[in-house]
């Protein structure tokens, strides 16, 4: 009779180790990626709706995909290094933080799950009907027609993006703050596509247009 006592002794540290995983590692997944929202929380908000006044993007609902791959290149400097880059440089040391195996993953699973909210506009002065032409002829091919972006080109979706975020990165764009990394592919080229949009002017318009793709 004294089997099952033995069978319990060797079960308990077993099943501690399903429920914290091996080595005494956190478990991942979305319940994870909550716990360690609490980082970003004070730029993004609670909703992740974001804040302009710390240039902080909203970032809630944005694919799991494209919030990895950001994340993937702060951490390993494409991104956030230019001296420039006030914002980068606060979100560096944020994404390298995530230290532990799966919790970048963890994290953008929680953010990717969060309910989309479409910023209201903020700019004035955009010509929708002008900016019609230049995103056909610059945006489309990356970011899609309809503004819901391509994992396969890197491109995130823009619809839901706010106005103010647009502009500022179509700045950092064309300034090379953002693509000055060499190995940064997708920077590299969105700051040569950013450059056919010759003044301010331009990216407003382009920026009116991609608010009337909006359902």
């Amino acid at each position: 009779m004294r089997y099952p006592v033995a069978i319990a002794l060797l079960a308990a540290p077993l099943l501690s180790l399903a429920v914290s995983g091996c080595g005494g590692m956190p478990r991942q997944g979305i319940a994870r990626g909550a716990d360690l929202y609490d980082t970003c929380r004070p730029c993004h908000g609670d909703k992740a709706a974001g804040n302009p006044e710390l240039g902080a993007p909203p970032i809630a609902g944005l694919p799991r995909w494209y919030i990895e791959a950001q994340l993937g290149k702060f951490r390993s400097g494409q991104r956030g290094t230019s001296p420039a880059d006030v914002e980068g440089h606060r979100m560096r040391p944020m994404a390298r933080s995530l230290n532990i195996e799966g919790d970048v993953g963890s994290v953008a699973q929680y953010v990717a799950s969060l309910p989309v909210r479409t910023a209201s506009a903020t700019l004035q002065g955009g010509n929708a009907t002008a900016g019609a032409a230049s995103y056909g002829g610059v945006c489309t091919v990356c970011h899609g027609a309809d503004g819901m972006g391509n994992e396969a080109m890197g491109a995130p979706p823009l619809v839901h993006e706010s106005d103010w975020y647009i502009l500022r990165a179509l700045d950092k764009f064309k300034s090379h703050v953002r693509g000055y990394d060499s190995t940064d592919a997708q920077g590299q080229q969105m700051a040569t596509m950013s450059s056919t949009l010759q003044d301010h002017q331009a990216m407003l318009d382009v920026i009116a247009y991609i608010r009337t793709l909006r359902k």
